[in-house]
């Protein structure tokens, strides 16, 4: 089962959560190697931005990318969190890989609004580097940012990145490990198992805004691009990755239909 991870730049910020996913994810990948990852810095390149005085600018949650801007994304999340994930994965055991979508045009982007600069919107994605990788046994993790044929580099939206990805890998799961316990309703319940047209009312009725509205947006995005489930878990949660990949029903499992939810 090809399997899509994503995991929020948050649960990268510690060095013992980093090492504790690392592990759990080398383990996850020992048994099946049709495994990638994707992950998110949006915490780290805000205090690096911070250390050096540069104001983080947010229009409707995407950073305003200026050429200052984007030098710091290639330096953080191509960089130093790419990195530090691939060596923890490294340690525990897997043959990881680090690249972003710029290498082997595993994502192509388009400017997504000129007041934003240099942010992106994925416009294809390529899964044959992510093929060519799994094949021989190594685990590919993917920084957010983006590139194409005119050799233009842009930041991507960490979520957007792994439905790209996800969808062109042809994953039959997408994961993403958040810092929250799953999708609330309007009780403040977390929804063991959601349809796309329950998701859907949760946007418009209201009960899902903010970050919890975009990744139910990009989860949407990626059913309807023919991944088989999306699974929104709390990524701190002990043997969270285990417990999902053996089906364990933590968090929220969003599929489709009522058909796939069976």
């Amino acid at each position: 089962m090809k399997a899509l991870i994503k995991l929020g730049g948050t649960l990268l910020d510690s060095p013992e959560q980093r090492a504790a996913l690392a592990a759990q994810i080398a383990a996850a990948h020992a048994k099946n190697p049709q495994i990638a990852v994707v992950h998110g810095g949006g915490k780290q390149m805000t205090r690096y931005l911070s250390e050096r005085g540069i104001e983080s600018k947010f229009v409707n949650g995407l950073r305003v990318t200026t050429p200052e801007t984007l030098d710091a994304v290639l330096k953080i999340f191509a960089g130093s969190v790419n990195h530090e994930l691939v060596a923890s994965l490294n340690r525990a055991g897997a043959l990881a890989v680090g690249l972003s979508g710029i290498d082997g045009l595993l994502a192509e982007a388009e400017q997504m609004d000129p007041a934003l600069g240099a942010v992106g919107r994925v416009t294809k994605s390529n899964a044959a580097l992510l093929d060519v990788l799994v094949s021989a046994r190594y685990l590919p993790v993917v920084a957010c940012v983006a590139g194409d044929r005119e050799g233009h580099i842009y930041n991507v939206n960490a979520d957007q990145m792994a439905v790209a990805c996800a969808s062109s890998f042809h994953a039959d799961q997408l994961i993403f490990l958040t810092d929250v316990p799953g999708v609330m309703d309007g009780e403040k319940r977390v929804r063991a198992r959601l349809t796309a047209a329950e998701s859907r009312n949760l946007i418009e009725s209201g009960f899902a805004t903010g970050g919890m509205q975009a990744k139910l947006n990009a989860a949407l995005a990626a059913l309807e691009a023919g991944v088989g489930q999306v699974r929104i878990a709390p990524g701190a949660a002990p043997h969270i990755v285990e417990r999902l990949m053996n089906g364990e029903e933590i968090g929220t499992r969003m599929v489709l239909t009522e058909a796939g939810a069976a």
